[in-house]
């Protein structure tokens, strides 16, 4: 029997609500400062047929469809039956669900009469697992034994604990030991906070209840996203969207292909002709391109549609077995957002052929970077910028977000925390004027931040989008592009290319990032007067660009 309505609502918040509270016990007890500071932890409720049940609010479609993906996984190598109260899983292998070394996926059973019925799950990126760079970054990598420790399904911990000897090789493969088995203790306790709330409700709603409120949850869902699908025009519309390089050949380009096909209160999105893997840091696993195709379709959707299972019953993702979105061992994954945001592009490029009145523009690439120690003892920051994201219809692009969806609450941690933390000086924060692509609507701004370092230390960068300007649309014009710099102490600047590994600097040296904005949408002469002197009295655009962009002169204001 269905249950009511208000139970109904009552309990898919507190499954929610369930999930949320581990993700922020995970971040409250989190060693890392990218965790800690920057909020980013994730948490998910799933059944235990591999059904995505609940997320938190903070997480993002990587990571759910990471935890989605890897379950089934798990299982495989630990039945259900053999698994006892108490019992914690991880794991992080990239072809096997996971995302990339350092992510690492926990997962704890939530039994019923002896047997698990759901699972709870939390996933952060741990400060450091090994590989060539120090915080998982390693955009040069050519196989995947270069990006880290893989780690297979493994019990994490029992009711005594962690387990001793995982615990052992964890310390060991770490340039943060004491961090990363913080982290690793927040992940287990956040799985613990979740399932004593999955044990409340089903001692509230009993075993029945609770599985018929899961069920109808997932088939309300799916109802609500087949009808949204419904209203969108049927037909099939081809897109593409390139990536600069793989950072090994600096001068080849690889591309994303897909087709999405509307109908039937269906979508499906076919990444057939998607250019194959390469030994290089710009694979994906399949769980992260499946994410991209996912987030670009629901862009398009009701965003009050519930992120669970009954979503993607009506999204068929198809992707080319060891193409660049579903590699293969040994290729690397670790650089896993170049391909994917390419996917995101493609996706978006064709749903704005499809329903042109919520066109978007395309956008410019958050960028990954590092800053860690020469030796020991070992400090890192990492971090991310943003691009400005592309013009919509009948908007401009927002300034220095970027389009995403693999990044938590905040992700971009406070200046103060971060310099008590690390021996470096954030000297500036800005946006870039005349960076976001001049067009009927404007994209978004790209900005500047610079580091002055106080000691030694090694850069690491993995950026897209600093060669090939995102394209603007009908008429619009792209986005300046952005750029990873170091200031000398004689203060010549030199420009970096966008995927280096362990660039050592100098203390006193500075690092400056810089975004690519977002592009135009509509020629840049159809902009209202009006909003170019906006622009320019905000210093969003300089009056060179008022006047070689727009044809407006300062003069006019």
């Amino acid at each position: 029997m269905t249950v009511d309505p208000l139970t109904a609502e009552v309990l898919r918040n507190a499954l929610v609500v369930a999930a949320e509270e581990a993700s922020i016990v995970v971040v409250r007890s989190a060693y890392s400062t990218f965790i800690v500071e920057g909020s980013d932890a994730s948490a998910a409720v799933l059944d235990a047929g591999g059904r995505l049940v609940a997320q938190s609010m903070a997480t993002t479609l990587m990571n759910s469809m990471a935890l989605r993906t890897a379950l089934p996984e798990l299982l495989k190598d630990f039945p259900p039956e053999t698994m006892r109260p108490g019992e914690v899983y991880a794991l992080n292998d990239a072809y096997r669900g996971g995302v990339h070394t350092n992510d690492l996926l926990v997962y704890r059973p939530v039994f019923v009469a002896g047997t698990p019925a759901y699972f709870t799950a939390t996933m952060i990126h741990v400060s450091d697992l090994g590989g060539l760079s120090a915080g998982g970054m390693a955009p040069l990598a050519t196989d995947i034994f270069l990006e880290g420790l893989r780690l297979p399904p493994v019990r994490l911990a029992t009711r005594d604990g962690l387990e001793p000897a995982v615990a052992a090789i964890l310390r060991a493969n770490s340039r943060t030991p004491d961090k990363v088995m913080g982290d690793v203790r927040a992940l287990v306790a956040g799985t613990a906070v979740a399932a004593a709330r999955i044990e409340s409700l089903l001692s509230r709603y009993g075993e029945h209840g609770l599985a018929q409120g899961v069920a109808d949850y997932l088939d309300h869902t799916e109802a609500r996203t087949r009808a949204a699908l419904a209203e969108l025009p049927a037909g099939r519309y081809e897109a593409a969207y390139p990536i600069d390089d793989d950072g090994v050949d600096p001068d080849r380009e690889h591309w994303v292909r897909v087709a999405v096909t509307l109908g039937g209160e269906a979508a499906a999105l076919d990444f057939a002709g998607t250019d194959p893997q390469v030994p290089a840091a710009i694979n994906a696993s399949a769980s992260q391109s499946l994410a991209a195709a996912v987030f670009a379709i629901r862009c398009f959707l009701d965003p009050a549609i519930p992120m669970n299972d009954g979503c993607l019953r009506a999204i068929d993702v198809r992707l080319p077995e060891g193409s660049l979105l579903d590699a293969r061992s040994p290729h690397p994954c670790g650089g896993r957002y170049v391909p994917i945001y390419a996917a995101m592009e493609a996706v978006f490029q064709a749903m704005s052929d499809a329903v042109p009145e919520r066109a978007i523009a395309a956008s410019g690439i958050l960028q990954p970077f590092s800053i860690a120690a020469v030796g020991a003892p070992y400090w890192i920051h990492l971090s991310y910028d943003f691009g400005g994201v592309g013009a919509r219809r009948g908007l401009d692009g927002p300034d220095a977000t970027g389009v995403h969806f693999g990044i938590g609450r905040n992700s971009v941690p406070q200046v103060e925390p971060v310099e008590s933390r690390c021996p470096l000086i954030v000297e500036s924060i800005e946006t870039i004027p005349d960076s976001g692509g001049p067009g009927r609507h404007r994209g978004g701004l790209g900005s500047r931040t610079v580091y002055r370092f106080l000691a030694d230390c090694h850069v690491t960068t993995r950026g897209d989008r600093l060669r090939l300007a995102p394209p603007g649309r009908e008429g619009g014009l792209p986005g300046r592009l952005g750029g990873f710099y170091r200031r000398r102490l004689d203060g010549t600047v030199e420009r970096l290319a966008s995927k280096v590994n362990n660039v050592r600097f100098a203390a006193g040296e500075a690092f400056i990032v810089e975004t690519t904005g977002g592009s135009g949408l509509g020629p840049p002469s159809e902009r209202a007067r009006e909003a170019v002197l906006a622009d320019l009295d905000a210093g969003r655009v300089s009056p060179r660009g008022a006047a070689e962009d727009y044809g407006v002169s300062p003069a006019d204001a």
